[in-house]
């Protein structure tokens, strides 16, 4: 609860509150010896990051952006091709495919998990591609371009159902690059390997963003690319060093994406706290699922298939009515979110490509159904039973109205 009596959709203040010491001495430590660009406090995060992630490499930059825009380039991606992702997702997804010029084209979601749907994908690969047989790879129909990369997206804490991406991804002779920023942690149960893998370990590479809201978050804007093919890991850290070798001789042209050494300490404290705070996440999806048992006819809660371990970076609800419903918990005092109101597809920004309502039917049901509650660490009991007290509250007034 806040200090006015509300219930934010997300506390920022609490866990820099109970941090500050650490995090003060992160600055100290970086005035006192002015390494504020790369350095120890990046190299720690990335191999303690790497760790985390049971994941070879890891290598700080700028952004979540970056560090997808840099992953394509570094497994090869080139302009004029064509990467394949879903369009439930934040728009950078779909900037860092365009800024290596390459074209995006899209796959709908499943409609449990709201992540690419495989069927959908295959679908895409078999139906709405020809064979480039010079390439050995599909050629897709609407853009032209030769498909060479599909960018999954793990959405609000769980991944996609990875087996058969990667399945696909195999056979059709494309790079697969994860798209982990809401999902610092989260594991998926690979059947074909009979063992828990964590995201950011399964792709060629992955990208995950630091914005301070995430599971891990910094003090600002912050990144990281993870991957296990040291080739690619060596690319991408001279992409984001303006495509240095070493100083002064530049192997490639490049960006300056490179992770301030201070954000990088932060998060390196921040780290030590991640897997405590994940723990946190899934004991309140647990409560709230359990407190919206009596509600199952009017509120779908999020879905965990048995092959995920989600870390809740958001709890997503489905429900009719989810615009006066946000409002209705507003005026209680209640905070909350959407992600996302707009599909990609149907942004102002891509009015040029010709997509049109009704390309992508479970991706705009998303975005017109789906309301993120409030979930942090330390997130309490009765701040929850609030909230879905609130959410009964305003079934019953739109049953009997």
């Amino acid at each position: 609860m806040n200090a006015n009596g509300g219930i934010p959709f997300l506390d920022l203040v609490t866990p820099h509150r109970e941090l500050e010491a650490e995090l003060v001495s992160v600055f100290r430590a970086a005035l006192d010896t002015a390494g504020f660009v790369g350095g120890p406090m990046v190299e720690g995060f990335e191999r303690e990051f790497a760790a985390f992630c049971d994941a070879a490499h890891c290598v700080g930059v700028a952004s979540g952006t970056d560090a997808l825009r840099f992953a394509l380039i570094a497994a090869g991606v080139k302009p004029g091709d064509t990467v394949v992702t879903v369009p439930n997702t934040f728009i950078a997804t779909t900037e860092a495919i365009s800024q290596v010029g390459a074209r995006f084209d899209f796959v709908d979601v499943d409609e449990h998990t709201y992540t690419m749907d495989p069927e959908k994908l295959r679908f895409y690969l078999e139906a709405e591609c020809t064979r480039d047989v010079g390439m050995n790879r599909p050629r897709s129909r609407r853009t032209g371009g030769p498909v060479t990369a599909v960018v999954p997206v793990h959405l609000y804490g769980q991944t996609a159902d990875m087996d058969p991406i990667l399945d696909l991804a195999s056979r059709y002779n494309l790079s697969v690059i994860e798209d982990a920023c809401q999902a610092h942690g989260a594991e998926y149960f690979s059947m074909k390997e009979h063992r828990w893998r964590k995201a950011g370990s399964m792709g060629q590479a992955a990208a995950f963003s630091f914005y301070p809201g995430k599971n891990l978050g910094a003090c600002g804007e912050a990144g990281a690319v993870t991957t296990n093919d040291e080739a690619l890991a060596r690319e991408v850290r001279m992409l984001r060093d303006h495509g240095q070798s070493r100083k002064y001789h530049h192997a490639v042209e490049g960006y300056n994406g490179r992770l301030d050494a201070i954000q990088a300490g932060i998060l390196r404290v921040k780290l030590q706290h991640l897997t405590h705070w994940n723990e946190q996440r899934s004991w309140s999806a647990k409560r709230y699922d359990e407190l919206f048992a009596p509600m199952a006819g009017s509120v779908t809660i999020p879905y965990r298939p048995a092959w995920s371990k989600p870390v809740y970076h958001l709890y997503v609800i489905h429900t009719a009515n989810r615009d006066e419903l946000q409002k209705y918990l507003t005026e209680a005092g209640i905070g909350t979110g959407i992600h996302y109101p707009i599909p990609v597809h149907l942004q102002a920004a891509y009015a040029e490509l010709g997509w049109k309502r009704g390309d992508f039917p479970v991706s705009e049901d998303a975005a017109d159904q789906l309301l993120s509650l409030p979930m942090f660490p330390g997130l309490r009991a009765e701040d929850q039973r609030r909230v879905v007290e609130a959410v009964a509250e305003f079934a019953s007034v739109r049953s009997t109205g």
